[in-house]
């Protein structure tokens, strides 16, 4: 009960209007049918066509919340919808493609590593709605859904592309989906780029991680497959480097307190 009023009180905030506008929800459905498509194609054997179209879900997901800012026409259904859209896209379409793909020869461990991964991606998006209103906007609490979606479905197009049987890489599979599914529900915290201001200066740094990103996806743009497993997986990487660095450096003194001590 508390959940709903604290996500009922983010909505009044975020001046959502009432009523179902049909441009920012026809590009949610877009993206379900496309988590959905990528269920059918992995049902029928097309592993490839599978995992692009959950490549495909992600642009489509990045659309429609952008669309629903342009236009003005966000809404407290669209919010809800674009999370339902988003369970069936990045929680139940990455776990089934990749159970059909590799891990049934596991057994029983290889449909567990399935759930695994889809009840935490149900988890982790319960969390974002809930805490919403409430976290760091610059940070992602954990690793997004999309995020997970792109390191399990990268990795399977980048083997089919390569042309290495699901069966024979199936441990390499179990691994990549287990930890992101719990990388997904950890308290990791993984950059969001919300607050990236392009009118603004920004540090030398960055540029130089600019032209880094572009000269990775000019060398690998001769296969889609691995550079999009290779960015997803350098991002699901970036969290835990962000922890490590944390941990090691120390953290800066505290303040000397103007108020006077209990004994003065």
């Amino acid at each position: 009960m508390e959940d709903r009023s604290a996500r009922g009180r983010w909505l009044a905030r975020r001046k959502f209007r009432p009523g179902i506008f049909w441009l920012p929800n026809a590009i949610t459905t877009a993206a379900l049918f496309a988590g959905f498509y990528a269920i059918v194609q992995a049902m029928n054997g097309r592993f490839g066509a599978a995992a692009a179209a959950i490549f495909v879900a992600m642009v489509f997901d990045g659309l429609d919340g952008r669309v629903a800012r342009l236009t003005r026409t966000q809404s407290a259904f669209g919010a809800e919808f674009d999370s339902l859209s988003d369970m069936v896209a990045f929680g139940a379409a990455p776990a089934l493609v990749t159970y059909e793909w590799s891990l049934r020869v596991l057994g029983k461990y290889g449909w567990v590593c399935a759930f695994a991964y889809c009840a935490c991606a149900a988890l982790r998006l319960a969390r974002f709605n809930t805490n919403i209103g409430t976290v760091d906007k610059r940070y992602f609490q954990g690793l997004p859904s999309p995020a997970a979606a792109a390191l399990v479905a990268g990795f399977v197009w980048a083997m089919v592309t390569f042309q290495y049987p699901g069966p024979d890489v199936a441990l390499y599979a179990a691994a990549i989906t287990v930890v992101a599914a719990f990388t997904m529900v950890s308290n990791v915290k993984y950059y969001s780029g919300k607050d990236i201001n392009i009118r603004k200066a920004v540090p030398f740094w960055q540029i130089v991680l600019v032209a880094l990103g572009v000269m990775l996806v000019f060398l690998l743009s001769d296969n889609l497959p691995e550079m999009l497993f290779t960015i997803a997986a350098m991002y699901a990487a970036s969290g835990y480097v962000m922890w490590l660095v944390s941990v090691v450096r120390p953290s800066p003194p505290a303040p000397p307190s103007d108020s006077p001590g209990p004994g003065e």
